[in-house]
């Protein structure tokens, strides 16, 4: 056992301040709302808290394509009227929207991932952890979902450096298919995502039989599940599945994306978790005691959103919250009982004990065709892809910023507590 835990949050304030659109169930604000709960409890103090750096084009371009990633950088909602044949390959529209301060948001969270992989590849944390990613639809070449950069899958190449074998969990009310894709032929990561499937429900993959293939056969796994899963259950086939999958893959580090749309009451999701079910699969994952990474994902009823992933934090950080939500800056969103925790859902359970159980049995036949973990040959360590970033009116561009530059990036007190401008807080959210 570690004696105690470092754990490494990232967060950068102008994450929150974009707007996907009046109608559209993205809230960035979300992520401001989770931060200043997290503050209002007092967590920040018992973690290190950093700005992530703004991933440049070119690390973007590790995983997409830079001619996508080009355009996302060149595209604004003034000039996107020019370039139709471009926004339907790209699959911008209505789902993925072009707004302002786009390729900035992408920066950010995808540089907040990318940030939290390498902290732990140089064992500065134990535990990282970035609310704002999570983005797992992304493809190479085209947006999807409501995600643009696949942070998820940048963070991963990253920690592929340093580590033999990457397990990957996703307890997102939709498939992790992007993630999925982009490692469906390796068995250096291994992908495994709990997710309602079926009734043409988004993406509309994530059957249990998409096992990968080649040599990545049977290191994707898929548990696809019906409406009104209720914490028993969820649980249980949690616990049994990747208690297995860390036994039988023997991962270096592991992945794990906390998409908050699993939730009961979420305004796009249809399962029956209360915050403590949800919860208590970080608490498992984190008894592993392996290097762990911890992303944000879906979950589109705000303030059900901010509670969820600060009660995570607290699990990360062994913390118990208490149930009263302390005054903040967004308390009045948490009325009219202003609680941290949400009872579960009323929607009927439609995963019967035989469809849990084939599943389950499905899910454990597939890994025993896994003799043993892959034996990866590893070669010399690449040096972190590294651009230095530099204040352009102030500094020689030639100049390489040192790691202790770098650790300086860390949040001053004082953008603890600064105004975030919610575009959002006029629209009604149901």
């Amino acid at each position: 056992m570690r004696s105690k835990d470092k754990i490494a949050y990232f967060y950068d304030g102008d994450v929150g301040s974009v707007y996907f659109g009046p109608n559209h169930p993205m809230k960035p604000h979300r992520l401001c709302m989770t931060h200043h709960l997290v503050l209002s409890y007092d967590l920040h103090k018992k973690m290190e808290i950093y700005r992530p750096h703004k991933a440049y084009p070119v690390e973007l371009a590790q995983f997409h394509s830079a001619d996508y990633v080009e355009f996302l950088h060149r595209i604004t909602p003034d000039t996107q009227h020019l370039f139709s044949n471009e926004l339907a390959r790209y699959n911008l529209g209505e789902d993925c929207p072009v707004f302002d301060n786009l390729f900035e948001f992408c920066q950010i969270y995808a540089g907040g991932t990318i940030d939290a992989a390498r902290r732990l590849n140089n064992k500065l944390c134990d535990i990282a952890i970035n609310w704002a990613g999570g983005l797992h639809h992304a493809k190479k070449c085209e947006a999807s979902g409501f995600c643009y950069i696949n942070d998820l899958v940048l963070g991963i190449l990253e920690l592929l450096k340093h580590h033999a074998r990457v397990l990957y969990i996703d307890i997102d009310v939709h498939h992790g298919d992007g993630v999925e894709e982009a490692f469906y032929f390796t068995d250096r990561v291994m992908t495994v995502s709990f997710h309602k499937f079926g009734d043409m429900f988004f993406p509309g993959t994530g059957d249990v039989k998409e096992v990968g293939e080649r040599e990545g056969k049977f290191y994707a796994i898929n548990v696809p599940l019906k409406d009104g899963i209720d914490d028993t259950s969820f649980n249980r086939l949690f616990k049994t599945i990747i208690s297995k999958v860390v036994e039988t893959y023997l991962p270096g580090v592991i992945v794990l994306q906390c998409g908050a749309d699993s939730l009961a009451g979420d305004r796009l999701g249809c399962f029956n978790l209360s915050i403590d079910g949800h919860a208590d699969c970080v608490r498992f994952v984190k008894k592993f005691n392996l290097p762990l990474l911890v992303t944000g994902g879906g979950g589109y009823t705000k303030e059900n959103v901010a509670r969820c992933w600060t009660v995570e934090t607290g699990v990360l950080l062994d913390s118990e919250l208490p149930n009263e939500i302390p005054e903040n800056e967004y308390i009045k969103y948490f009325s009219p009982d202003f609680s941290l925790r949400i009872p579960n859902g009323h929607i009927e359970n439609l995963n019967s004990k035989s469809y849990i159980s084939t599943i389950k049995t499905q899910v454990l036949e597939n890994l025993r065709c896994i003799q043993h973990a892959p034996n990866v040959q590893m070669q010399e360590v690449p040096p972190d892809f590294y651009i230095p970033d530099f204040d352009e009116d102030a500094q020689n561009p030639d100049e390489r910023v040192d790691q202790h530059t770098e650790d300086k990036h860390i949040q001053r007190d004082d953008e603890y507590y600064e105004g975030d401008n919610d575009n959002d807080h006029n629209m009604d959210d149901v």
